[in-house]
């Protein structure tokens, strides 16, 4: 399932609908990313996470189906929000399901680290004194790469 929204989420919740629609899972793994209070010593005031709509949620789908192909999962979740974020909320969920562990796993580091570095969003920090737009980053470059070999 994929999810892109403005308003916050309750993951808790989510997976659990995902769990009571399946019978056969035996885990669950979940990732949850927030924003960020502080970037190169500046105390963050807050993030806009700006997309493309249709063109996000289109290659969510793809880095979905990529990992339905590599692990027999039973589902998966991706929850990415978007609009003007504040340091502690939630900006990203990914959730893995499967009958054992370590497809559930592998999955769930599959698919946040392909988001992290093929996922459509722009992310602009503000801090009292100035803004930024969010670079990326070699070593998340490096860890998507590492995905083609395995």
């Amino acid at each position: 399932m994929i999810i892109v929204q403005e308003e916050d989420f309750n993951s808790h919740k989510l997976i659990n609908s995902l769990v009571n629609k399946n019978n056969n899972i035996g885990a669950i793994c979940s990732f949850i990313g927030l924003v960020r209070k502080n970037y190169d010593d500046k105390e963050l005031i807050s993030m806009k996470l700006e997309h493309y709509p249709g063109m996000a949620e289109k290659m969510l789908k793809k880095i979905e189906l990529s990992a339905l192909k590599r692990w027999p999962l039973i589902d998966t979740l991706i929850i990415h929000r978007y609009g003007v974020l504040k340091p502690g909320e939630q900006i990203v969920l990914v959730a893995s399901l499967s009958r054992h562990r370590e497809a559930a796993i592998n999955s769930c580091h599959f698919l946040i680290d392909w988001l992290k570095t093929k996922g459509p969003f722009w992310k602009y920090e503000m801090s009292e004194t100035e803004g930024r737009w969010v670079e990326s980053k070699n070593s998340d470059d490096l860890a998507t790469k590492s995905w083609e070999n395995k």
